[in-house]
């Protein structure tokens, strides 16, 4: 197969290109070459795809399957897909986001998607980007677009910083604030069964879109936690407390505690997406203790999380020692 990949240095991005490698595959890169380089054996094209011209070395191309995963405005999906119609089939990494609110618990690809166009040149809005994205590739390419529908992503490489910040923490040790309930089902996949599913089913003709996320509770706030804690070999002491005290003291579920997502919240159908169209035609997702444990040997390695090679992330991920403390003492947990 030959693949092309839009990107390609980010998140996701490297992912798909590492299992395109991986399958012996031939590989092509494109982006503007600003952020990192390609894997051995993987050409690079330079271009700037927001720009007059700047898809032109695109020319006289000639691909099996394109990758993008896009989340600015949506023209340049569309411009791209022009460009690369030749292609056999486009796939476009999109998101769980696109979901107009509010979102019923059990969500299946027939729930409403947000009002978007194909031709937006505006970036202002993540659901709207996405669902333009979508639009985008489903006009030019049809049947032959697969729009994969992510939910949490988590995993080696993970540049938002989510399951890093927990590793951090939980590696400092003492007392840490953990969000109940215990038994919360967490919803997520890990990047590399992201990249498996979509060079699998790009590879085979499929399209149409696909909530691409574990089912809900492939595992819970717990058994996450007490991974982190034995990848970590960590002497920390996860210290549960309800969701009230926590959420009463303006603590952010998603960005101030990672992951998290408490019964009740405006954004809790996130983690109950129903995904058995995406496992019926082959998603598959690996244990926690896999995406926990290879995610701190590659941050241990790193160092610290990657800056993210698109749009920047707009809120602090995790939170603040002294806040967590005070939490610790009001609720006697220490």
């Amino acid at each position: 197969m030959r693949l092309l990949m839009l990107g390609g240095t980010g998140f996701v991005g490297s992912a798909i290109v590492a299992e395109g490698v991986r399958r012996g595959w031939t590989v092509t890169m494109f982006n503007r070459g600003v952020h990192g380089d390609p894997p051995p054996g993987v050409h690079r094209l330079r271009g700037d795809r927001t720009a007059p011209d700047g898809l032109a070395a695109l020319a006289g191309g000639d691909w099996d399957l394109v990758v993008d995963t896009w989340d600015g405005m949506p023209r340049a999906v569309r411009d791209a897909a022009r460009a690369l119609r030749s292609a056999g089939h486009y796939a476009y990494v999109s998101s769980c986001s696109v979901y107009a609110m509010p979102v019923p618990a059990g969500a299946g690809e027939e729930a409403t998607v947000v009002e978007a166009a194909s031709d937006d040149p505006r970036d202002d809005d993540y659901a709207r980007c996405k669902a333009g994205g979508e639009r985008a590739a489903t006009e030019v390419f049809g049947e032959r677009a697969l729009l994969l529908r992510a939910g949490l992503i988590l995993g080696p490489g993970e540049d938002v910083g989510r399951l890093p910040w927990w590793l951090r923490r939980v590696a400092r040790g003492g007392d840490v604030l953990a969000p109940g309930p215990a038994d919360l089902p967490v919803q997520y996949v890990d990047v590399r069964d992201l990249a498996a599913f979509a060079l699998d089913r790009a590879a085979e003709g499929v399209g149409g879109a696909f909530n691409v996320v574990s089912r809900p509770g492939h595992s819970t706030m717990g058994e996450l936690l007490s991974e982190v804690v034995a990848t970590t070999g960590s002497d920390a002491r996860l210290r549960w407390t309800d969701p009230e005290p926590i959420l009463a003291a303006g603590v952010e579920p998603w960005n101030d505690l990672p992951v998290w997502i408490p019964p009740g919240h405006e954004y809790r159908w996130l983690q109950e997406l129903d995904v058995e169209r995406a496992y019926a035609a082959g998603l598959t997702c690996r244990p926690v203790a896999g995406t926990v444990g290879d995610t701190w040997r590659w941050l241990d390695r790193v160092g610290t999380v990657p800056p993210r090679a698109g749009r920047p992330v707009r809120a602090t991920i995790g939170l603040d020692p002294a806040r967590e403390a005070a939490l610790l003492a009001a609720a006697g947990r220490t």
